[in-house]
């Protein structure tokens, strides 16, 4: 048997430049890592077969993993069949890239079990059309994504920080949040400067994700968990991607810890950060 943990990460601004012809839309987005994480467990068996904790999520051609699956058997072609078992923690429709995240660990969890020798440029030009963020996975590293999130400049952004990260308990839909959105093509501050020059006490004046207008407007308690994110003490607080998880960062790890189980009390899935995280990218052999 084979384990692998897939984490999840969270946007530190997001401009909305333009709308393609694709229908896909031009972004500028800050890629780093939260400790939110959902538990692999891949292993040989008689048939594909793909088992999640949770029930309500289907395992089925809708699920990314069962796609990564399907391109890898397709494009390269797959010796053996396997059953993936996937401990969810990761709640879905949050803006935290769980699905993306899951699909770049079946890439590279296959990869090394089949001996397949695929580079990660390779595994990145197979996930092409499975979905935006999985490049960023892939590669496992923080930086700026650029394009429709395939283009990944590294940039050593991981805050050195407390990051509180709270889902309201209310799925957003990726398609509403960018078909509702303004675009931008110019926008006021340039994101990589913030990211890397500006002291995050500032980021609350300059740092945005754009499509926070699109979203508040219908799920309400993600705009009151920004609020809530700053009268708990954030330096800065955002939402993450196209919601409707929500982050806050902290200075001091008691404010952080105060927010954290604030937000567990309410009955609010909630995860807490450590400063300068770096997630493990292992796959180990267990047995």
């Amino acid at each position: 048997m084979w384990i692998a943990e897939s984490y999840a990460k969270i946007n530190l601004g997001l401009h909305v430049l333009e709308r393609l012809p694709t229908g896909y839309h031009e972004i500028e987005t800050g890629f780093c890592f939260i400790e939110w994480s959902d538990r692999f467990e891949v292993k040989q068996a008689p048939e594909m077969k793909l088992e999640i904790s949770d029930e309500d999520i289907p395992t089925d051609d809708r699920n990314l993993i069962t796609k990564a699956v399907g391109v890898l058997d397709r494009y390269v072609g797959l010796e053996h069949n396997y059953l993936i078992r996937v401990d969810k923690k990761i709640p879905v429709g949050a803006g935290l890239g769980g699905g993306s995240s899951n699909a770049a660990l079946t890439l590279r969890m296959l990869n090394k079990i089949e001996d397949l020798g695929l580079s990660e440029d390779e595994m990145i030009d197979l996930s092409r059309d499975l979905g935006a963020d999985i490049p960023f996975f892939i590669k496992g590293k923080t930086g700026l994504g650029r394009g429709i999130g395939h283009d990944i400049k590294p940039l050593d952004i991981q805050p050195n920080y407390w990051i509180v990260t709270c889902f309201p308990n209310e799925q957003s839909s990726t398609a509403e949040a960018y078909q509702n959105c303004m675009s931008n093509s110019d926008p006021e501050f340039d994101l990589e400067k913030i990211l890397t020059e500006i002291h995050i006490d500032e980021w609350q004046y300059m740092l945005s994700n754009d499509l926070e207008q699109a979203v508040f407007p219908r799920i309400h308690v993600a705009g009151n968990l920004k609020d809530q994110m700053y009268e708990f003490g954030a330096l800065y607080a955002s939402m993450t991607g196209s919601g409707s998880a929500v982050y806050g960062i902290f200075e001091q790890d008691f404010v952080a810890t105060n927010a954290y189980k604030g937000f567990l009390e309410l009955d609010l899935p909630a995860n807490i950060t450590r400063p300068g995280f770096s997630p493990d990218y292992g796959i180990y052999r267990k047995g």
